[in-house]
């Protein structure tokens, strides 16, 4: 049963982290286009470029088992990220919801399975 919930956490984990550096590229490699959004979405143009910095660090903290607070500290930080984006894109109406609910599933079924995997052993 551990050798099959280390898997899944390392499952999601992979998937949360390749969706995150999926993210921060997409804002790198076309900065202008993602401050429009932000700025669409009610948010200064300037956070695109730290929001991509600290979702790269942020997977570096998940993906690190050295500093666990750290790494609860990284949870938390994709989480608000999740729910600000979800918000945002429900004010607008379109239809690009899907992606912040997706990435917050993943959240939740890495942060669950990394609880169980650590838990006596971080």
């Amino acid at each position: 049963m551990k050798k099959r919930t280390k898997t899944l956490y390392w499952i999601f984990t992979g998937l949360l982290s390749l969706l995150m550096v999926t993210s921060a590229t997409r804002y790198f490699m076309d900065i202008e286009q993602f401050q429009n959004y932000f700025v669409a979405f009610g948010y200064n143009e300037r956070i695109v470029v730290p929001l991509a910095i600290a979702k790269l660090l942020a997977v570096v903290a998940i993906l690190g088992n050295k500093w666990p607070t750290l790494k609860e500290w990284a949870y938390a930080g994709l989480f608000f990220d999740f729910v600000l984006a979800l918000e945002a894109h429900i004010h607008l109406k379109d239809d690009q919801f899907f992606g912040p609910i997706i990435a917050l599933v993943l959240l939740a079924l890495s942060y669950s399975f990394y609880r169980k995997v650590f838990r006596n052993n971080p």
